[in-house]
């Protein structure tokens, strides 16, 4: 099932964009294209038989290869470099965007480096090992970790079917390369202040080299690992009306990287009649939004061009909606950015992970039975105190990676209990992390009473309002009505299709999203919700229930009739 950008991908030319929005430099060579492949057992020597389109996983259509590993089999990846001399300045740096989920990079023969988890990017310096002319590159990846459940896998399923999804392996974001100065900038920590009217920069380096900070026409001095205060002299705020991105530049040496930032603020604030809402730049808003698995019919994990990602938000935006929960995977940085950009706001979720739980933990509270409370970790999932530290260390590395995109106003640690233990001490770590936003401890069940928010789900009856146990967290509706409409011709599988609500045309599934919103949603806002999320931007696989088809080709949503409902939850 091909999108209209995968049927026009130019394999010359694959995701060529700059990987890092917010850390941008000019010296920049993108490793994605043809590599030689092969799926072998790790006691033989590679064939490399085979030619893959690094970066999109061997499971996926646009990969080339289009199957799935076997038990015990690792992905072994080999490109021929040949770096120009006009490219090489004192260090070069080898980047991965994505690996799932364990690997080992050699070049020339010698081990670079080695890399755990699949979602987060990594760098390894190469410097040492490159030489003159020809140079080999291998990659070894194996995905064990995540099929023994130790490690985040979000959806991915040996055995896919309904709401869990085709596993993927190997290489699934950009691989490039670059090359900087003897004393560089390794990162930013960006915080926005906008009560303050400034912003607070610290400037990482792997010297100790002063730096200077080019903003708004001026320039700052800063000591790198030292928070410094900048004032900004205008003063703009972002919003999902007007999405105003502030640029500026950073220089240690001879090592210059540009980035951007953007001046909002995150609260839960109590209005004049005591109803705690969520609130923008200190002032209430309805997150009115969608639910975003990010999966690609032709790509899986991975979007076939830059274009797809800022297409799906742009139809979300034009649908009225100005919110996007991204449900159990990271992104590539790009996506976050287009979001930033565009005035989209995102609630992120914490991929998931664990062994298996009883169905009763997920079960049960959908019939209305009890919650558990979250230190059963057997129940749940979570006996292995491995996996417990791996999620700890997940969750740190994922809000690293994160922390400077503006669009980004919750976390999300846990959902619908997969996985979940100790959601408290989740919030906990979050806050020391990050205190500029908002936290959905719990979402959809299981609540320990924790975070900014009281979370519901809800699908098999009509939304009823009601306000949080403990009176003092927003109440929002965070997954909900996942109405399905089949589209032939666009359907993944002709297999057993995941509903939670089977509608048989066009006319009436916007018939019945209108009445959902008019009865439930509409008056729960005037009660006190403050956030609905509904399930989901597109189909994914037998899980068809998206306002699009799974190729993105047909719209199944009125644009004219959800924007206009959509402007009664967000006007004030």
């Amino acid at each position: 099932m091909l999108t209209i950008w995968g049927e026009n991908l130019d394999k010359e030319h694959v995701l060529p964009e700059y990987p890092r929005p917010q850390l941008r430099r000019s010296s920049y060579l993108n490793l994605n294209g043809q590599w030689a492949f092969s799926m072998e057992s790790p006691t033989k020597a590679p064939a490399y038989n085979e030619t893959i389109l690094v970066p999109f996983s061997p499971e996926s259509e646009l990969s080339g290869i289009g199957r799935s590993k076997r038990p015990g089999e690792h992905l072994y990846y080999r490109r021929i470099l040949s770096l120009p001399q006009s490219f090489i300045k004192d260090r070069v740096l080898l980047h991965f965007g994505a690996v799932d989920c364990l690997c080992t990079v050699y070049l020339n023969g010698w081990k670079a480096g080695s890399h755990q988890g699949g979602y987060w990017p990594f760098t390894l310096d190469i410097t040492e090992l490159v030489r003159p002319g020809e140079n080999i590159l291998d990659v070894e990846a194996e995905d064990e970790a995540t099929r023994t459940l130790d490690r985040a896998r979000g959806k991915q399923s040996d055995t896919p079917g309904g709401i869990w999804y085709t596993a993927q392996s190997g290489i699934w974001q950009t691989v490039w390369l670059e090359s900087v100065p003897a004393v560089y900038i390794t990162g930013l920590t960006i915080t926005p202040c906008p009560d303050e009217e400034e912003l607070l920069l610290t400037i990482h380096t792997n010297g100790d080299a002063p730096c200077t900070v080019e903003l708004e026409g001026m320039e700052f001095s800063a000591a790198p690992e030292s928070p410094v205060h900048l004032p900004l002299s205008h003063i703009r705020l972002w919003s999902p009306e007007d999405p105003y991105l502030y640029e500026f530049a950073v220089r240690t040496g001879a090592d210059r990287i540009e980035s951007y930032f953007a001046l909002r603020s995150f609260s839960l604030e109590k209005d004049e009649k005591g109803t705690p809402r969520l609130c923008l730049n200190h002032k209430p808003l309805f997150f009115n939004g969608v639910l975003d698995q990010g999966y690609w019919s032709d790509g899986l994990y991975t979007a076939p061009s830059d274009e797809a990602l800022i297409c799906d938000i742009q139809t979300m935006k034009a649908l009225g909606y100005n919110t996007l929960r991204k449900h159990i995977k990271i992104e590539p940085l790009r996506w976050y950015y287009h979001c930033d950009r565009m005035g989209m706001l995102v609630w992120q979720d914490m991929v998931s992970g664990g062994g298996p739980y009883r169905p009763g933990i997920i079960q049960f509270p959908l019939v209305g039975l009890p919650q558990r409370k979250d230190n059963a970790y057997a129940a749940f999932g979570r006996e292995s105190l491995q996996s417990r530290q791996y999620y700890q260390e997940e969750l740190q590395a994922t809000v690293e990676l994160l922390y400077n995109c503006p669009c980004i106003a919750l976390w999300v640690p846990f959902n619908e209990g997969w996985g979940q233990f100790d959601a408290l001490k989740a919030v906990r770590m979050l806050r020391a992390l990050d205190k500029t936003r908002l936290i959905d401890h719990a979402s959809g069940w299981h609540d320990q009473g924790g975070g900014d928010v009281y979370s519901r789900h809800v699908y098999f009856y009509p939304y009823r309002f009601k306000k949080d146990p403990r009176g003092r967290r927003a109440c929002v509706l965070t997954e909900f009505g996942g109405y399905t409409l089949p589209v032939p011709g666009h359907l993944y599988t002709q297999d057993k299709v995941f509903s939670y609500k089977k509608i048989k045309t066009e006319e009436a599934f916007n018939r019945a999203y209108a009445r959902l919103y008019e009865k439930q949603i509409l008056p729960a806002k005037e009660k006190g919700l403050c956030a609905a999320i509904y399930t989901q931007l597109s189909d994914v696989e037998s899980e068809i229930n998206g306002l699009m088809t799974y190729d993105r080709r047909v719209l199944k949503a009125d644009p004219e009739l959800f924007a206009r409902l959509h402007r009664q939850l967000t006007e004030e």
